[in-house]
């Protein structure tokens, strides 16, 4: 069939409108976990969860604060990085999409006799660690805001006894050590059923001690565990943080006559939904 100029000219606006419309996605964006501190057997600090943001409807983002404003997405790729968690005493990396940054977890500072070390600032701070002969305490690291929570502090009585501050969670602050001879809890992450189940993600690794912390809730390590993996969770002492996740998802309806790739794609009732275990890319077309 051969088209005349003026229909020639309405399909090519359709086909322009089309390509543009924009589809609403919801998202949650968490960062890799810190690392805990190293060093000496005891003492060091929990590790904090990466940075958590979310644009769910009726849930919340780390820190306390309210779900973030809706992405959109029209014909186009959109890169998607997941971070990953930090080494002993190294914080961990960023996960990025759709502009929306989450900064990794800071790490648990790291034991010695001279002094203690605070714990790093990150989405979610690091547990501080403690001077063994000093009596130096060891601050936690303060978290980022609308991300996670601050870290706990260290304790010690300055001759043969010293423990850590647990790492900062998404959901609430790393304890201090309770005693100078017990580490600080992880503090605990954040529920999120963007999957269509409810998941805990973002708990602060557990500081050392001659008792270990717990982990928090949602991946946090305790003594010398690593977080879990795609949790962002912070890491127990001389242990690694958990990667980052990215998970999107939307109406299936809205998408209509679309294709959509990237990450693994599961459906639970109206939505689909894309999770990013690694770093890639979300594709519209």
């Amino acid at each position: 069939m051969t088209l005349r100029w003026g229909q020639r000219e309405r399909v090519s606006e359709y086909v322009a409108n089309w390509m543009s419309a924009n589809i609403p996605v919801q998202y949650l964006i968490i960062a890799g976990g810190g690392g805990g501190g190293s060093g000496w057997n005891a003492g060091s600090g929990g590790g904090g969860a990466g940075g958590y943001r979310s644009s769910v409807v009726g849930e919340n983002s780390g820190g306390g604060a309210s779900a973030e404003n809706l992405a959109a997405v029209s014909v186009g790729t959109y890169s998607v990085t997941v971070g990953g968690g930090g080494a002993a005493y190294a914080n961990g990396t960023d996960s990025v999409a759709f502009g929306v940054t989450s900064v990794g977890g800071g790490k648990g500072g790291s034991p010695s006799a001279a002094a203690g070390t605070a714990g790093s600032t990150g989405g979610s701070g690091g547990g501080g660690s403690a001077g063994q002969l000093s009596g130096n305490v060891g601050a936690g690291g303060a978290g980022t805001a609308t991300q996670g929570y601050a870290g706990g502090s260290s304790a010690t009585n300055g001759t043969d006894r010293w423990s850590g501050g647990g790492g900062g969670g998404a959901g609430a602050v790393g304890a201090n050590a309770p005693a100078v001879n017990v580490g600080g809890a992880g503090g605990a992450g954040v529920s999120s059923s963007i999957t269509g189940s409810a998941i805990t993600r973002g708990g602060g690794g557990g500081g050392r001690g001659n008792t270990n912390g717990a982990g928090g809730s949602g991946g946090g390590g305790a003594g010398t565990a690593n977080g879990t993996a795609n949790t962002g969770g912070g890491a127990g002492g001389d242990a690694a943080g958990g990667s980052g996740v990215v998970i999107v998802r939307y109406r299936t309806d809205l998408a209509k006559g679309r294709s959509i790739t990237g990450g693994t794609i599961t459906t639970s009732g109206d939505w689909t939904i894309h999770t990013f275990n690694a770093t890639g890319s979300l594709v519209v077309a």
